[in-house]
């Protein structure tokens, strides 16, 4: 038998523990907490990621009627971002349920139907159609898309996210997710309304309205004049207005804005998100889901944690109104 050299002292290497990703929205229970955002995510990703992985998909958001969308051109880069004018261009309703649906129905992770509608109406109508449907796991309500006329109504009146949120929890099967609008004064007070009206749950931030200029041109540079920003250049603002909502409301949050990285994930958790959407990131790297995805327990991992609910609401420091300037 040989013997150990006396100056060499072996030790056993401590297993490390697992860390869990799994989080609730609600009553959703889900894997993980990265999703991709609405509009950010269509089929040809079923070739390129193992969409079962993510938390959950959110698919472009459905009308009840045919959308052609703005005139081109609809997407004009920034230096940290995109502004998109697309207006919410889909082959309405009936077409997503003979045509996308069978195919997202086969995704084992969470599946989550973004709805827009012009008025509580084709809200309901939606709902209504949707509810037949036993595949769908929850609703996002986009009452908040500068993008097309009328789109930010609902979301920056808070008589009319009360009144259409509460139109579709009346009736609906689903979890509801109401999307909140940035272009306000106080998004507090939107929250409010949508939570008063039923919601299980907001969504921070859709795009900031925003204006491409050509000045060679004196011209916008989008067909559709002004478009939404979106893109690493609002992360900060999206942080802001999910930390506002989480200090007053104890409701679940889903953080959107400029996240590409772990660290931004966490970032959102720490403010008071219990999950993530990402979006502009996925035309940058169309596997970056997948690289968060493997970055987070490698992260908390190293800081020593091992459940990542731990990390959701952390943040030290409460909203109260006096940190306004």
């Amino acid at each position: 038998m040989a013997r150990r050299h006396p100056s060499i002292t072996v030790t056993k290497k401590r297993s490390q523990k697992a860390v869990d990703l799994s989080v609730n929205i609600g009553i959703l229970k889900l894997a993980n907490p990265v999703m991709v955002a609405s509009g950010t995510f269509g089929g040809a990703f079923d070739n390129i990621l193992d969409v079962d992985k993510l938390g959950a998909v959110i698919i472009k958001t459905v009308t009840l009627h045919p959308r052609k969308g703005n005139p081109p051109p609809r997407i004009v880069e920034t230096p940290s971002g995109l502004v998109n004018s697309i207006g919410l261009e889909n082959k309405g309703l009936d077409a997503f349920v003979k045509d996308e649906l069978p195919r997202l129905s086969k995704y084992k992770t969470k599946l989550i139907i973004s709805i827009s509608g012009k008025n509580a109406d084709e809200y309901i109508a939606i709902v209504e159609k949707l509810n037949n449907y036993d595949r769908i796991d929850a609703l996002e309500l986009n009452i908040s898309c500068p993008n097309v006329s009328g789109g930010m109504d609902y979301g920056t009146n808070p008589e009319l996210t009360e009144s259409v949120v509460n139109a579709v929890k009346n009736i609906s099967r689903f979890f509801v997710i109401a999307k909140l609008t940035p272009n306000v004064t106080d998004i507090t007070k939107i929250a409010s309304a949508a939570i008063n009206g039923g919601a299980d749950a907001i969504s921070l931030i859709n795009t900031i309205k925003a204006l491409p200029v050509d000045w060679r041109k004196s011209s916008p540079r989008l067909g559709g004049i002004t478009g939404g920003l979106s893109g690493p250049a609002i992360k900060t603002v999206a942080l802001r207005f999910v930390w506002e909502v989480a200090s007053r409301f104890n409701i679940p949050i889903i953080g959107i804005g400029g996240i590409a990285d772990a660290n931004d994930v966490l970032e959102f958790m720490c403010v008071g998100a219990s999950a993530v959407q990402v979006g502009t990131a996925n035309f940058v790297d169309c596997t970056v889901t997948e690289k968060i995805l493997n970055e987070l327990p490698l992260l908390l991992a190293k800081e020593g944690i091992t459940d990542i609910n731990s990390v959701i609401r952390s943040f030290k420091v409460k909203f109260d109104g006096s940190q306004c300037h």
